[in-house]
């Protein structure tokens, strides 16, 4: 038997209704429970699903909707008796978990005076009003919500463009604020790669990607999924590549997005090659036709897009001295020597000064040198570097001390037959060359890549860590050590044609230098997460204003700006 029962005025998130639906299909004798608030929209899924009726005809949107398919002799009482129960338990565990908790926007506001961000997740249908006040009264904003109009999205973000504020959304499931997950989000290393993405899946995707790299994420700005296309403009991906550009934490930038507006993408490409720091973009389900343009790299998959980030990333931008010029590389494996000196010439257009490569300079012109200390001239009587790094220790003070030098290039090769602590034998000399050049007024920076595996005796993750504790940019293999090299150089050397940059607006600084401080209105999950993270948060507990009567709502609206 399919009926309908209705509970006037008693307004839940969607996830509560999906997990009280789930319980109450449980019930003996009962086939199946839809619980929706009845908005035209759920009213049309219910029709569709049977459970058509005069009562469904009659629902109001702020009322609580259950269609009921039971077997014969089952009461539909007895099923509507256990949901009032069940929001009653509900009600119950919410007001014992500590959250917490206010019915109205200014209640809110009184817990939390200093609440800088709101985290929207209710009917689309009421996004535009509710944020819109949420504005006026300065707060950023992340709308989690979809089925907002795009009319109401422009609307909302020119508002807030004009007020020095976000909006992030519609439809935005992922962001990670001064780290800060929201929504839909992992929880990833703190670092120097700041995100803008009209994706949210792929915003997860490049975070974890950067992560399991060993980068870190500075901010993660989510835009929803229109933001760059022809309607809206790209107001927001505007507002979040200016943030990232003057924010300290951040030293590279990655774009997500579908491929967008052809006149919005030219805008953005634009602003993106005039900013200090390189970006990174992936404009999914489109080939790059080139690697690199300018300030930007672009890449095909987001996979790619995180290596990119990682190897451009670093410890971030060096400022080199008038003197620092030249790519220094001491190698103990020659095919990766070659492969450093074939990637410098390609980026750089450099010949070699010695085409004979003699004395192991498998890369010599101006002061650029890659060098193979496993060439003959340095392996007569006495052990190949691989297995006595004693040489290589030798010559670093030399490189060090050379006021051309801008980067120093290392491999660190274990595994059998190598010696048994690489890294560890190069510390000293690292540590001591970096203090020199400081002393000397010049910065130096030592890019490396370890070639081996964890179960390698030596500990691939024990080398790792000593190289990084000596202040050693690591990176997860060769090329990507040698393009990070090239790239230092280029940042350092290019300078910014976009002039000062503008300031960011007061309240978007605040919210990436001290974090969130969350106004959660929608689903109490969302604030339940940051509560528990030990993140300052407020549950509005958020119900349509008169029931969700539109005619109602306009006249208190009216009455309320009279």
């Amino acid at each position: 038997m399919l009926t309908t029962a209705i509970k006037p005025n008693t307004y839940q998130d969607s996830v509560s209704l999906m997990l009280l639906s789930q319980q109450l299909t449980a019930l003996p004798g009962v086939n199946k429970v839809s619980v929706m608030m009845g908005t035209p929209a759920n009213k049309d899924i219910l029709r569709a699903t049977g459970f058509d009726s005069p009562e469904l005809a009659s629902a109001q949107p702020g009322d609580l909707v259950l269609g009921v398919d039971v077997e014969d002799g089952t009461d539909v009482a007895y099923v509507v008796t256990q949901a009032e129960e069940a929001l009653k338990n509900q009600a119950s565990r919410s007001a014992s978990s500590g959250l917490r908790t206010a019915r109205s926007l200014s209640r809110a506001l009184k817990i939390a005076p200093d609440a800088n961000l709101a985290l929207v997740s209710i009917p689309g249908q009421y996004v535009a009003d509710e944020v819109a006040g949420l504005l006026e009264r300065d707060l950023n904003v992340m709308i989690f919500s979809d089925n907002v109009s795009i009319e109401d999205e422009l609307r909302l973000k020119r508002t807030a463009h004009e007020r020095g504020l976000l909006v992030m959304g519609p439809d935005c499931g992922t962001a990670s604020i001064h780290g800060v997950p929201l929504a839909f989000a992992n929880v990833v290393s703190s670092g120097n790669i700041g995100i803008v993405g009209a994706s949210g899946t792929g915003v997860q995707e490049v975070m974890a990607q950067i992560d399991q790299l060993g980068g870190g994420v500075s901010n993660a700005i989510g835009l929803g999924g229109r933001d760059l296309g022809a309607d809206i403009g790209g107001i927001m991906c505007l507002q979040a590549l200016a943030t990232l550009e003057n924010d300290p934490a951040t030293s590279t930038i990655v774009i997500i997005s579908k491929p967008p507006a052809p006149a919005v993408r030219d805008r953005v490409e634009s602003y993106a090659q005039h900013l200090t720091k390189p970006v990174v973009a992936v404009f999914l389900g489109e080939k790059p036709p080139v690697a690199t343009d300018g300030n930007i790299v672009y890449a095909y998959t987001l996979a790619d897009a995180a290596a990119r980030a990682v190897e451009l990333a670093g410890r971030g931008r060096p400022t080199f001295s008038p003197t620092q010029h030249w790519i220094k590389g001491l190698y103990t494996g020659g095919t990766l020597a070659n492969e450093a000196a074939m990637l410098i010439r390609d980026q750089l257009g450099v010949t070699d000064s010695d085409p004979a490569h003699a004395k192991g300079y498998v890369l010599r012109s101006d002061g650029h040198e890659i060098i193979d200390l496993g060439d003959d001239a340095y392996t007569q009587g006495r052990p190949h570097p691989m297995i006595d790094p004693t040489a290589r220790a030798e010559r670093l003070p030399a490189v060090f001390d050379d006021e051309g030098t801008a980067v120093v290039l290392l491999d660190i090769v274990i595994g059998f037959g190598a010696a048994d602590d690489p890294a560890g034998a190069l510390v000293p000399a690292i540590t001591e060359g970096l203090e020199r050049a400081a002393q000397a007024g010049r910065q130096v920076v030592v890019v490396a890549s370890v070639c081996g595996t964890s179960r390698d005796f030596q500990g691939y993750d024990d080398q790792v860590a000593k190289l990084r504790d000596a202040h050693v940019t690591v990176l997860p293999n060769n090329a990507a050590a040698v393009r990070h090299a090239l790239n230092l150089l280029a940042t350092s050397s290019r300078p910014s044609t976009a002039g000062e940059p503008e300031p960011t607006p007061a309240r978007i600084a605040q919210l990436l230098q001290d974090g969130p401080t969350v106004l959660n209105i929608g689903l109490r999950s969302f604030a339940e997460t940051l509560a528990t993270a030990g993140v300052a948060t407020v549950q509005y507990d958020w119900a349509p204003v008169a029931g969700g009567d539109s005619r109602l709502t306009g006249l208190l609206r009216a009455l309320d700006n009279a």
